[in-house]
């Protein structure tokens, strides 16, 4: 890192830039630049070229400064470290090995097809299913695939492989964000945007700046949120659920700069990008936008504004998705938009019901140690106006903040 520090600071020189104007001809901010430079983030794949041209180089020089290990092996360094070891007793990876040994070849075809509903499986059990319990699947799931990767197989048979992973990996990350563990949600997303880019799948990399978009913004950095989720518009298909929801997260991030205009701006795109769009058979998929999401996502970012229309955003996604009284059986949209009510009752003064719905957010356990930065925000609020129910709030915001901890590994956002 230290070698492309400097030599990326002393092509600048030669070509005659200071940070300042070289962040100007790039229209970014001079810390742009100096995270350029440190080798703390990368320039945004629309941004490379002209970064070229600016420097006097071609893009192969350009990735040779960006990225001096060879890639293949920075694929394999990436994604090897979080194999954790394949259990025998694992009866649905022992089925895998079955159908591999009986086909013709080292792979197959029946394989690639259960991989690869095993990867819808997943995504579908994301929004009902304990981070902890689901990260081990699919690091079980990564364990197999790389086993795999080191058989005999077809060049298509090596895409179709090299694509799971990239999903596997994609959703890895995004249970790492949940789970406050930053480092390794870098991680994931790097091999999941490596595997994407040598199978040619632009929307696994447009998820893959979506999903960092998403952690950057829960850290309080809008301004890169910003960044990152353009970037994902950039390369996600037009039409596909990716330029969806990256134009969902740039309009969570306007909300939270207090950027109104930008923020209704958003809104509207994302519910024209919508309008055309029919339920799912399965719309519990992480990866498949639908009406519903569009809802939930509407709540949040008006909440997040002040605007007293969140109320009946997220009552309306409460009433679609709640399964019933039980809460322990809710899904995550339906804790969140309970939070989303919380703060446009908040901003209604209704701060009693408020801390009602929090409470029950809170009590059914979907709240995620990335996502408890919302629920202080109503706790404090409680807190603020004296009412007899902040005691209550605050004892269980604290359980489940120990809890969040004990799971991540590290205090949640906030701390």
């Amino acid at each position: 890192m230290a070698i492309r520090r400097i030599e990326l600071a002393q092509v600048r020189k030669v070509a005659g830039y200071s940070q300042e104007s070289l962040a100007e001809a790039m229209r970014v901010d001079r810390s742009t630049v100096v995270r350029w430079e440190a080798g703390t983030n990368d320039p945004l794949p629309y941004q490379q070229p002209k970064l070229a041209r600016l420097l006097g180089l071609d893009a192969a020089a350009l990735r040779g400064l960006l990225h001096p290990a060879d890639l293949l092996a920075a694929t394999s360094t990436a994604i090897q470290p979080w194999f954790t070891p394949i259990a025998t007793e694992d009866d649905e990876l022992q089925a895998l090995e079955l159908m591999r040994r009986v086909e013709a070849s080292d792979v197959g075809s029946e394989t690639l097809e259960r991989l690869e509903s095993v990867v819808d499986e997943l995504a579908v059990a994301y929004p009902t299913t304990s981070p902890g319990v689901l990260l081990g699947r699919i690091r079980r799931h990564l364990g197999y695939l790389n086993r795999l990767l080191d058989a005999r197989r077809t060049l298509a048979e090596h895409r179709r492989l090299l694509i799971v992973g990239g999903w596997l990996s994609l959703l890895g990350a995004t249970v790492h964000i949940d789970l406050n563990q930053a480092n390794a949600a870098r991680a994931r997303l790097k091999s999941a945007s490596s595997l994407a880019e040598h199978a040619g799948h632009e929307e696994i990399r447009a998820w893959c700046y979506e999903t960092e978009a998403w952690r950057v913004l829960t850290d309080g950095d809008y301004l890169r949120a910003l960044e990152l989720s353009d970037a994902a518009r950039a390369l996600a298909p037009v039409g596909s659920s990716a330029a969806i929801q990256a134009a969902a997260q740039a309009g969570r991030a306007h909300a939270r700069l207090g950027q109104r205009a930008d923020t209704y701006a958003a809104v509207k795109e994302v519910q024209r990008l919508v309008s055309p769009l029919s339920r799912p058979d399965r719309p519990e998929h992480h990866y498949r936008y639908d009406p519903d999401k569009s809802m939930a996502y509407t709540a949040t970012t008006l909440a997040w504004v002040s605007d007293p229309a969140a109320e009946e955003y997220a009552r309306e996604v409460i009433r679609r998705l709640s399964p019933g009284d039980d809460v322990s059986k809710w899904p995550r949209r339906v804790a969140s938009a309970n939070i989303d009510l919380s703060l446009a009752l908040l901003a209604g003064n209704h701060v009693d019901e408020a801390a009602c719905h929090t409470l029950r957010a809170i009590a059914s356990g979907r709240v995620v140690p990335s996502n408890q930065w919302r629920a202080a925000e109503v706790v404090q609020t409680v807190e603020a106006k004296g009412l007899p129910e902040a005691a209550d709030l605050r004892e269980a915001y604290e359980e489940m903040r120990k809890a969040g901890f004990m799971d991540s590994g590290r205090p949640a956002v906030g701390e």
